[in-house]
């Protein structure tokens, strides 16, 4: 009974300990949240680079917020959505798998490779080739076999005579990708080309030109631009590494561990994978607020898009309602032009686009034009938009009559026209600024959104611990 006293009470005291390291700094709707989360959300959010900055009491609100949307999202059951947790664990798991990888793998597997590259060398020199191909196809005909090889052999009397390779190879060579190089091929080793152009290169010397030969593919040429021995290991580390990388290797790996401890418990990979995440996490936390971070921030915004961010996109009544009681904030210092400019083939098109879409509203300028125009070609380009001075060449010429202003046309569309209106004071329409009322919108119903959430839930913050951050 004593030892089990004395066991109760040194728990009691790691938990006193543990607490005092790492006290509640807030709790929402009774949820608590220590100090150290707080601190890695906070120091993420104001780290270097960090434009808008914000003092621990301006974050503090943003990051109540925060947690006030995850918290509702977790009300809506949106965690348990399988879109939801197919997305989570595709983030978390980018994190998690690396760490299942056994120390040395990776070096072990890049140390293959290099002796792999060694064995299919098979004691032979690395070559880099130059060629000049003259092309055949494989149903060539008698007539055409003959032109091509008359033609390879006055290359080869040109090659001879001094002609310079790689200036004949960029004239001649119908290989189109080493034309361009003087005929310049990567290094190659055994098994990597067609066995005739293999043989025929490793019998060269450098600077060595071969005679004319035939290969599958036509008939060829060949210099020898140099030789050398496979670097070291050590020389080619870091470009073997990274090839592998890009090959998924840790992946691979991490798959290889996954696959022999689900055999051996008959666990599946996910079980294991949400298993080893809680294993990781308890040991470092800064990979447990990191995962935090993928959850919750995909839950806010499913929260907050479903909420709030698409109904408010899509509600054009009430985006119309807004502008109209914001009216001013969205006034220009300048005239912009709302409108299209258009450009076409034919110069009668131009006062025919105009005559048909005089009496129609903006939206369905478009249409009207593709079924009109564009049906069965196009003859009649369009870009529709809110100009201001400089935006637009065209448009500063024809709209804004501005006289240095020159016209542009776009190839092949030698006529240009305009059509709309001016807007000297501001936006005539929520649709001529509708980027800005949408985002302006959205923000508004956000704030909305939040201040039901603050009266649905509680708030309890911690001053004294709050004094602490970054402070202990």
């Amino acid at each position: 009974m004593k030892k089990l006293f004395v066991s109760l009470a040194l728990a009691a005291i790691a938990l006193t300990a543990a607490a005092q390291e790492d006290p509640i700094v807030m709790r929402i709707n009774g949820a608590p949240v220590t100090r150290s989360e707080f601190e890695y959300n906070y120091n993420k959010n104001n780290s270097e680079g960090v434009i808008d900055k914000k003092n621990v009491e301006e974050y503090t609100e943003l990051f109540v917020n925060y947690k006030l949307k995850v918290l509702a999202a977790l009300d809506d059951h949106l965690d348990t959505l399988s879109s939801y947790q197919k997305e989570f664990r595709q983030y978390r798991d980018q994190q998690i798998r690396p760490l299942l990888v056994p120390e040395g793998a990776k070096e072990k597997e890049c140390r293959a490779y290099y002796d792999g590259m060694i064995a299919r060398l098979e004691g032979k020199q690395l070559l880099q080739p130059a060629h000049i191909l003259i092309h055949l196809t494989q149903d060539a005909t008698e007539e055409q076999r003959a032109a091509a090889k008359v033609r390879i052999d006055s290359v080869y009397q040109a090659l001879k005579d001094g002609a310079d390779f790689a200036e004949l190879a960029k004239q001649v060579s119908q290989d189109p990708g080493s034309a361009a190089r003087g005929g310049m091929l990567p290094w190659i080793g055994p098994n990597q080309v067609v066995k005739e152009f293999e043989d025929v290169a490793y019998s060269l010397e450098v600077d060595q030109i071969s005679e004319p030969f035939l290969m599958p593919f036509g008939y060829d040429i060949v210099k020898l631009i140099g030789k050398k021995d496979l670097e070291t290991y050590e020389e080619l580390h870091d470009k073997i590494m990274k090839y592998l990388d890009g090959q998924g290797i840790e992946n691979h790996l991490a798959q290889q561990v996954l696959d022999s401890i689900a055999g051996q418990n008959e666990k599946t990979i996910e079980q294991i994978l949400d298993e080893k995440t809680e294993e990781f996490c308890a040991k470092d936390n800064e990979l447990k607020y990191l995962v935090q971070e993928y959850h919750d921030g995909l839950l806010l915004f499913e929260e907050c898009n479903t909420k709030v961010w698409e109904p408010a996109a899509k509600d054009t009544l009430a985006l119309e309602r807004y502008f109209k009681q914001n009216k001013k904030q969205y006034a220009w210092s300048e005239p912009h032009y709302s409108g299209m400019v258009y450009y076409c083939k034919n110069a009668d098109d131009v006062k025919a686009v105009q005559k048909l879409v005089k009496k129609l509203p903006q939206d369905k300028w478009m249409g009207v034009i593709r079924e009109t125009f564009n049906k069965d070609s196009i003859m009649v380009r369009v870009e529709r938009r809110v100009f201001k001075k400089g935006d637009n060449a065209n448009v500063d010429k024809l709209a804004f009559k501005v006289k240095e202003a020159e016209l542009k046309p776009v190839k092949n569309f030698p006529n240009v026209g305009v059509f709309g209106k001016v807007l000297k004071k501001g936006p005539a329409q929520w649709t001529d600024v509708s980027n800005q009322v949408v985002s302006d919108y959205q923000r508004f119903k956000e704030d909305e959104f939040v201040a039901e959430l603050r009266k649905r839930y509680t708030v309890e913050i911690d001053e004294k611990v709050l004094e602490t951050v970054n402070n202990h």
